[in-house]
């Protein structure tokens, strides 16, 4: 087992570090300690994480969240490797900045929050500033990001536990996204894989994910589009059919919908910044 941990960007009450791990199946979890506030960006790979706020499985664009001082193990039981951007922030920094962005939460009541859409613009910003080694710009995501997940979070609702298996099942589903987010996945198709019937495969994977398969698959490729944006000079058209948008419009417009912008406005915004 080897963690390989890069400090990124830090500033007055927080660190942000690019971590990047190699367990498998066979790797046996330990228990670690959270010194500060973390909520960590999942950006590839999935494994399970176990705190005294409960129990999550993590898929890329899950934010894993952490109170000071709480104890943890994270295992990778379904298969080898993840990497995450873990930012780091004093109590007292997060608290001023959950005070300012006018939420009261300042205690996690859950191990984790899923992929939702609304969050996807902050990965793709600190996906990019980390690629583009532009730590000048993590101050201002570690704001945005802290105030988001504050103001996110709401009571839990009670809901039935899927199984291990089924939890296994979705986190190689995800995974499979992953790696073919740009083919043509359907629910049918990755239910048959998964052995479960379509009805019960959407509803665990929403329930274990957060998402339907489908909106974590325009997820993924619109994640994954946005960084393309920032990274280069490429056609817009050919990042959106590269992406596995079969027609330019349709990128656009969930492009748009989801970022606020529209590609060329994006990449333009990026370059600016």
């Amino acid at each position: 087992m080897a963690v390989t941990t890069n400090i990124v960007a830090e500033g007055l009450g927080w660190q942000v570090r690019d971590v990047a791990c190699d367990s498998g199946p066979r790797d046996k979890a330990f228990e670690e300690q959270h010194r500060d506030v973390s909520i960590a960006l999942v950006t590839h790979g999935s494994f399970q994480y176990r705190t005294r706020a409960g129990s999550a499985v993590l898929v890329p664009g899950s934010l894993l969240l952490g109170n000071a001082g709480a104890c943890f193990e994270c295992g990778h039981e379904h298969a080898p490797g993840d990497r995450c951007l873990a930012f780091h922030i004093t109590p007292q920094c997060f608290e001023d900045t959950v005070a300012a962005a006018g939420a009261t939460t300042t205690k996690f009541d859950r191990p984790a929050l899923p992929p939702l859409p609304q969050l996807t613009p902050i990965f793709a910003a600190a996906e990019s500033a980390r690629d583009r080694h532009d730590s000048g710009a993590f101050e201002e995501i570690m704001l945005r990001l802290s105030g988001a997940v504050a103001l996110l979070l709401t009571p839990a609702r009670r809901r039935a536990t899927p199984s291990a298996r089924d939890e296994r099942r979705v986190s190689l589903a995800a995974r499979r996204i992953e790696a073919e987010a740009d083919s043509k996945l359907t629910v049918a198709a990755l239910a048959r894989e998964a052995a479960m019937s379509p009805y019960h495969f959407l509803r665990t994977f929403r329930q274990v994910v957060g998402l339907t398969p489908h909106q974590y698959i325009l997820r993924t490729r619109l994640s994954r589009a946005a960084l393309r944006l920032c990274a280069g000079d490429e056609p817009v058209a050919a990042i959106a059919y590269d992406a596995g948008f079969n027609d330019l419009s349709t990128f656009n417009r969930r492009f748009r919908r989801l970022m606020g912008t529209t590609p060329s406005e994006y990449r333009n915004g990026s370059r600016a910044a």
